[in-house]
Order: C-alpha cells, then structure tokens, then sequence
C-alpha cells in the first residue's frame, strides 16, 4: 500500500492532470458499482413491502455499460474540471484575497465557494448527463433535474460543509481532489438513491420550504 501511494506520488509530481483524470475515472466508476448494489437491494426491499412477496429473488448483476458511463463522467468533468477547481481556487483565495492560508476566513472562503459555484454545478452537470446517458429526451431530463436537484443540494449541504471544511484545512492542494473523490464513492451512492426513489413524497416535503414553484 505505502508503495502504491509513492507511486501515486510521483505520477501526480510528473503528470498531475492526468493523474486527476485517470484517478477520478476508476473511482467514479468503483462508486457506481457500489451505488448500483445500493438501488438494486433498496429496490428490491421496496418491492416486497409493496407486494407482500417474499419471490422476489432476482440475482444481481453489475451493469458495466452504466459503470463506463459513470467512469467517463469522472474521466472527462470531474477530473480535469476538479483539478483547476481546486488550484485556481486555491491561488484566487490566497493572492487575489490575500486571506492567510488555514486560517478561519480562508477555509470559509474555500467552502462557501465550493459550495454554492462547485457543488450546483456538478449536480446539474450530473443529473444532466446521466440522463442522456439513458436515453431520456430533454424534457424528460428538464423534470428529473426540476425533480431531484434541489432535494439533493439541501441534504448534501448538510454534509458536504463538513467534509469540505476538513479537506481545505489539513490536505495539501494536490490532493484535494482525490480526498473529494473518495467521499465521492459514498455521494454517488446517495445520487443514484435519490434518482432510485422518482417522486417519493419527501422530495416534495423537502422543496416545500423553499418559496419556489
């Protein structure tokens, strides 16, 4: 393991791009199988309460068409996207603002905009995505993202903070990425459970504190 993390090093001092890319792309995709065993069990425990049937016993299969998809969403917008997210910034913050690094304003600084430029933006990216992926025309992908956008933003504020707050106090820039992409593993878990559960009445129990139609 400390061997893979040296050479996990260097790849990163030598080609730090394309490290971000190849490395977002195989956990992008290393979460998706994880999230498909969360919607397939969840799905299926749904299923019996609803029909009392205890036959339900379909076998579980890995959907790799699905896992390429979510892997080239890692390779082409997380991973070179997050990188100059992260450096730029990083530099922004420190030079432009001129707030003392570690400092409480300066983490604050870097999660306030992580948070509401960073975060939206990856969420519609996406729900958007996905969508094409599947086929789904663009009306269809309009409702969906009307549908679970602001319930995902809201309940991934309140977590989201905290993981970030860790991330731009004590990790290195070069490595915030691949610190995000691990929490990652468990978000995308949670995105395919949100889009796994359509119209379930706490989406709109969510959205109706929001002065939003």
């Amino acid at each position: 393991m400390l061997k893979l993390w040296r050479w996990y090093q260097n790849c990163l001092a030598v080609h730090p791009v394309k490290t971000q890319v190849i490395s977002s792309g195989f956990i992008w995709g290393a979460g998706d199988v994880a999230a498909q065993c969360v919607t397939h069990y969840t799905a299926k425990n749904h299923t019996k309460i609803e029909s009392h049937s205890q036959d339900d016993n379909k076998e579980f299969k890995i959907n790799w068409k699905r896992v390429s998809t979510t892997s080239l969403f890692g390779l082409a917008f997380v991973g070179p996207v997050g990188h100059y997210w992260y450096e730029g910034l990083d530099k922004f913050i420190r030079y432009r603002l001129l707030l003392k690094p570690n400092s409480f304003r300066f983490v604050a600084a870097k999660v306030g905009a992580d948070g509401f430029l960073f975060g939206p933006l990856d969420l519609l990216v996406f729900f958007t995505y996905m969508g094409f992926s599947t086929g789904k025309s663009l009306p269809q992908i309009k409702e969906d993202v009307k549908r679970d956008f602001l319930p995902a933003f809201i309940l991934e504020g309140g977590i989201w903070p905290v993981v970030q707050v860790a991330n731009f106090r004590y990790v290195p820039v070069r490595y915030q990425l691949l610190y995000v992409n691990f929490f990652c593993l468990l978000d995308s878990c949670f995105l395919s459970w949100v889009e796994q559960q359509q119209d379930a009445p706490w989406k709109e129990w969510v959205k109706s504190f929001l002065p939003l139609k």
